[in-house]
């Protein structure tokens, strides 16, 4: 019996379900480019590089693996050029019996794998994807239960199921969360780890002369790409982050620095959303490094969080909301991202810094993500839809299930409170703290009225005012309310006056003077 096992892009895993649940000698797994994945929205080149580069490199390790690959490229002239116009085709080539595939990260593909029975007229076996640590079916009985989906509690549940940084029951420093411990500004440091950096080899140099080819007006460029597009190269950047990045982890989690683009994080984001590494694999092996005293329990703990909360809890949120959730706008938000979200071409020291390296190199932290791209959208009432779309776009890492109710809901506060408890946003002040950017900008962080104020300054109150019919019963923004009430009707109308002529500014000219 003939099983014909289609692999996509974003499981490359050899301990996929859908292979576990066939036999090498009587399977031919399926793997596809199609220009359909490529072009629903602008995707950085590396994106496209990457993908493809480590797709075929996944290839050549099922064959090592005793697997039979049939792989359809992006060039092949009979390219259909979509997922079931492909299965169609080798259906065709090898007759199978039925059809084993691991359910779709994202709901338009799952959609196509649902129609596969009915089209094809074979059974089709749709397996659950056992790379997460929650199931659907998990995560609905979990939040069936709650009136609010607070991803704190749901964090210290995947802690309990899985025993990481447990004793006795008990979260280990009796803390669950360390988070506090987590937002130091950091120093320029000549000792600072940097990840490794892989050449590319002839495969690799393959798909980047095609993507060049064919996606030359998609945002970046791939004359410095160096990201690891195997299994066993995203295992040797793993095992540099563990050795010399995680100690120092937890304390610069959140700081921003002027040409350091990667600073203590990790950059295993792409590795683990495409499958090349276990998330829970690297969860235990980070609580090995603090229980042999070589990382610090904020880092690790913090590390954790982002996998086992964070990264599970969006994808629950994700697929218990359904396909609805990309439309949710609560505030109702309309304005066009200005045109230098493209090229990172402002005055704006932060938002050129941050766009910058994110064109140079598909890559930016959850900090510089939220609270400078994000927080400049949110205030200037930019559509959450299109910000949504820019954040898929132009990030290696982004897999709609986990970058969608990021960005619509804890970024752009879209689903009006569900995701997250209060809109991210924050004058200058907050982006000075944590960063160096402000010392460089032609904006001074300290003004709020006049030429040189720095945006985000009078943005931030401005959004609030306007925001008030809707925001001012959360608790969690009663302060600044407060604080915007004790000042005067004359300062309230000269700070609403600067918001307003910087917004009339970035609609006449998509920014391009800011």
């Amino acid at each position: 019996m003939t099983t014909l096992v289609p692999v996509l892009g974003d499981q490359l895993s050899l301990d996929l379900s859908s292979l576990r649940a066939a036999v090498p000698g009587d399977a031919v797994v399926l793997m596809m480019e199609v220009a359909e994945e490529t072009t629903y929205v602008r995707h950085h080149k590396i994106k496209l590089a990457y993908i493809f580069s480590a797709m075929r490199h996944h290839a050549l390790a099922l064959e090592t693996a005793g697997w039979r690959v049939d792989y359809v490229r992006l060039d092949d002239p009979e390219n259909s050029g979509n997922f079931t116009g492909e299965v169609a085709r080798a259906i065709q080539r090898h007759d199978p019996e039925r059809i084993v595939v691991t359910e779709a990260g994202e709901w338009r593909v799952a959609a196509m794998l649902d129609s596969w029975e009915t089209l094809f007229g074979r059974p089709v076996e749709i397996c659950p994807d056992t790379r997460f640590v929650c199931s659907h079916g998990e995560f609905d009985a979990w939040a069936s239960e709650r009136r609010e989906l607070t991803m704190e509690f749901f964090y210290r549940d995947m802690r309990r199921k899985t025993g990481l940084l447990m004793d006795n029951g008990k979260p280990v420093g009796e803390r669950w969360n360390f988070d506090k411990d987590n937002r130091k500004p950091a120093q320029a440091d000549l000792l600072m780890p940097r990840p490794l950096r892989f050449t590319p080899d002839q495969v690799t140099r393959d798909v980047i002369a095609l993507v060049n080819d064919r996606f030359g007006d998609h945002p970046g460029d791939l004359e410095a790409f160096d990201y690891a597009v195997t299994a066993a190269d995203a295992e040797r950047q793993a095992v540099s982050f563990f050795a010399s990045a995680l100690p120092q982890f937890g304390d610069y989690e959140d700081a921003m620095l002027t040409g350091e683009r990667f600073l203590w994080h990790s950059i295993l984001s792409p590795y683990i959303n495409s499958g090349l590494l276990d998330p829970l694999d690297l969860c235990r092996r980070a609580e090995a490094a603090y229980r042999s005293g070589a990382a610090p329990l904020n880092s690790v703990e913090g590390y954790i969080r982002q996998i086992i909360g964070w990264r599970e809890y969006m994808r629950g949120i994700y697929w218990r909301e359904g396909p609805g959730y990309v439309d949710r706008n609560f505030l109702e938000h309309g304005r066009a991202l200005p045109n230098w979200y493209w090229t990172g071409d402002t005055d704006m020291h932060c938002l050129s810094e941050t766009i910058g390296q994110t064109l140079a190199t598909a890559h930016a932290h959850h900090i510089q993500r939220l609270m400078v791209t994000g927080n400049f959208a949110l205030l200037i009432g930019a559509d959450p839809k299109q910000v949504h779309l820019w954040y898929l776009e132009v990030y290696l890492d982004a897999y709609e299930w986990v970058e969608l109710p990021n960005t619509l809901g804890m970024s752009q506060f879209g689903d009006g409170g569900l995701l997250g408890s209060k809109p991210y946003v924050s004058s200058g002040a907050y982006i000075n703290r944590m960063s160096d950017y402000c010392g460089t900008c032609r904006y001074n962080v300290k003004e709020r009225i006049g030429d040189d104020a720095c945006p985000f300054n009078a943005l931030y109150w401005d959004f609030l005012a306007r925001h008030r019919h809707k925001l001012e019963g959360n608790r969690r923004l009663a302060m600044p309310y407060r604080t915007w009430d004790r000042q005067s009707e004359a300062d309230q109308q000269a700070t609403l006056d600067q918001a307003a002529a910087f917004l009339r500014r970035l609609d006449i000219d998509g920014g391009a003077s800011y």
